[in-house]
């Protein structure tokens, strides 16, 4: 089986179901917004949410994809940097019982953490992230026998911010000759980092995964379709989710447009991260472009019916089974849990 390394900010998600938005209102968190705050502020939230019933778990975008391709069986590394405090060893241990081997470099600084908040009808994500440790992350802390043995390299978008960091990062993959993929994670990232992101796209990387949003950011055209024809003139293989619509994935002349997957919708949370661990998995293993897509379209499902980015024992049953005869219906054979 091939492996994959990823990078990203090494955050503990805290969770919490809100009956309203009055806690929102209390730290000026607009509904539907992604807040960076700082330690004060960050601190204030996480006291404040302790007296509430909050799930922790082991996030950010680039380790919920590499928890996952983990589950799935692929031998999985990730690099990140974390505290020396309670939300770091959660972290790493969360990461360790998924089957990652975790790089996890020290900073004198606490441990990030992203505070998700889902209320409303609709069950409307509301983030306050405060990074921590994951700012001290620097060029100098990479070396290239990191990369060294890995297939694919993976990229959340969160971390392009720090541009020195990623551009040291993807080229020691690419000398290591991995296969690099990129999940664009946010629009405002997009937006914030046009010209860097054109430039490693290019130069770099091999597959792209981008959803409505960021997709206009980068492209510019508002048709999702027309920004996916214009991605794929810029790496191997794009990929442009449309949400409960489904997704568009690409490569050269070759085309798919692929339907969700039937599910029960809960929350939206870690559903972009699990379909780009689906469609590397399926990628691992050789299987076609579209393929690919429906096995991504497939893991999402199934961490959409779950509060957080966990999928639970029962759905990874279900999930392993349906992949297992999809990969079978085109020729292909798997061995799963």
């Amino acid at each position: 089986m091939k492996s994959i390394l990823g990078i990203g900010n090494a955050l503990t998600d805290i969770l919490a179901v809100l009956p309203d938005d009055t806690f929102l209102k209390t730290f000026h968190l607009p509904l539907g917004s992604m807040q960076h705050v700082d330690r004060e502020t960050g601190d204030m939230i996480w006291n404040q949410l302790k007296t509430l019933d909050v799930h922790y778990v082991a996030g950010g975008s680039a380790a919920n994809t590499i928890a996952c391709t983990a589950v799935f069986g692929m031998p999985s590394g990730f690099i990140g940097k974390i505290g020396d405090d309670e939300l770091g060893l959660l972290f790493k241990s969360d990461q360790e019982q998924y089957g990652v081997n975790t790089l996890l470099l020290k900073s004198p600084n606490p441990s990030g953490r992203s505070m998700v908040f889902v209320s409303g009808g609709n069950a409307e994500r509301t983030f306050a992230v405060y990074l921590g440790a994951a700012l001290d992350f620097v060029p100098e802390d990479l070396k290239p026998e990191y990369f060294q043995g890995y297939d694919y390299f993976h990229i959340e978008g969160y971390l392009v911010q720090n541009q020195a960091l990623i551009r040291r990062a993807v080229e020691m993959a690419h000398d290591a000759g991995c296969i690099i993929s990129l999940d664009m994670a946010s629009y405002n990232v997009v937006e914030s980092n046009d010209a860097f992101l054109h430039d490693i796209v290019e130069r770099y990387v091999d597959i792209v995964f981008a959803n409505e949003t960021e997709s206009r950011a980068y492209t510019k055209l508002s048709d999702p379709h027309d920004a996916l024809v214009e991605i794929s003139k810029k790496c191997r293989i794009a990929v442009v989710k449309v949400g409960k619509d489904g997704s568009w994935v690409r490569s050269g002349d070759e085309e798919h447009f692929i339907r969700p997957w039937p599910a029960m919708p809960l929350d939206a949370t870690g559903a972009g991260d699990t379909y780009a661990a689906g469609f590397l998995y399926a990628h691992a293993l050789g299987m076609p472009l579209k393929v690919c897509g429906e096995v991504g379209s497939i893991i999402a499902a199934k961490v959409v019916e779950v509060i957080g980015t966990k999928i639970d024992i029962p759905r990874w049953r279900d999930a392993k089974k349906e992949i297992r005869e999809l990969i079978a219906a085109n020729g292909g054979q798997i061995e799963t849990d």
